[in-house]
């Protein structure tokens, strides 16, 4: 009798992880047939895909890419081209190759160093300015199946994690089982009501969202130090997030949800608001100076509560 219910408990039932990856806190929820092995199956996945696509990992892929110029690697490969079609869509706002701009405001960020400095003539939204020593630098990038080719370094911060978010999400998928994945703000389709966090220091959440669709929530206040961020407007040359907040909703993926917000936030609050009503397949909420902006769409996907 007790094996029989230690089979149907490992069949059916709950599971929850919440462990630390991509310098993040993530969060995997499955229930129903076989759980625990799902919600397992999609830590690894995370942890292999972090394995290969931390640029400060000596030993990656991704380091490998941008110390040597190429790669034979599925996963890059499918980052490296989804960037090259954003680089399009945003008329540069999103642009991987900035490798070494994204370097050195995570080196300034983690303390490593100082190189980023105030100055400049404009500001992020919390008053900030700043700029950093290296040149915004432009570049080639080529991609032939799974082999990937660069003369710049590249920066796929603004998509790797929601790619890992879809790739963890997938071990999910099955007959009489649900469940979502969240990382750093980044969240495949929520089984049930989730809060956009609030970016002004408080318990209380923006608004509460019933979606089907993949989220993104990024600003500065997620990962600062003396008021300067990792946003930047390579359009612009300019560091720091303009919005106090940006949450994105994408019928497509999560990689997607995660390179719009990435956009929005560093764009000036008039073309964020344009870019994000001409998305086709997506809606918005920019927070800026205390004023919800939000896409014509966006409160279908809003609750009470």
């Amino acid at each position: 009798m007790r094996s029989t219910q230690q089979t149907l408990y490992a069949r059916l039932g709950t599971a929850n992880r919440r462990f630390r990856a991509c310098d993040t806190d993530f969060v995997i929820k499955v229930t129903g047939i076989r759980a625990e092995q799902a919600a397992g199956a999609a830590k690894q996945r995370i942890k292999t895909l972090e394995a290969q696509l931390d640029r400060f990992n000596e030993a990656s892929a991704a380091a490998e890419l941008n110390d040597t110029g190429q790669i034979h690697n599925e996963h890059i490969a499918k980052i490296v081209q989804r960037g090259r079609e954003y680089i399009d869509r945003t008329d540069g706002g999103f642009d991987i190759r900035h490798g070494e701009c994204k370097d050195e405001l995570h080196r300034y960020l983690r303390g490593d160093d100082n190189a980023v400095h105030r100055g400049g003539d404009t500001s992020s939204a919390s008053g900030a300015t700043c700029s950093v020593s290296t040149a915004f630098a432009g570049g080639t990038i080529s991609v032939d199946g799974e082999r990937v080719e660069t003369d710049t370094a590249l920066d796929l911060n603004g998509l790797a994690k929601g790619y890992i978010v879809d790739q963890a999400a997938r071990c999910l998928d099955g007959v009489g089982r649900r469940g979502f994945v969240s990382g750093g703000g980044d969240m495949s389709p929520p089984t049930g009501p989730v809060g956009i966090e609030s970016p002004y220091g408080d318990d209380k959440h923006l608004k509460t969202l019933a979606t089907d669709w993949n989220i993104a929530t990024t600003g500065g206040y997620r990962r600062e130090r003396d008021g300067i961020d990792h946003i930047y407007d390579p359009t612009a040359e300019r560091v720091g997030s303009r919005h106090e907040s940006v949450t994105v909703l994408a019928a497509r993926d999560c990689m997607e949800a995660d390179a719009l917000a990435t956009t929005l936030a560093a764009l000036p609050l008039a073309e964020a608001k344009q870019l994000a009503a001409d998305w086709n397949g997506a809606e918005a909420l920019i927070v800026h100076g205390g004023v919800f902006h939000t896409t014509d769409g966006f409160d279908e996907h809003v609750v009470e509560g």
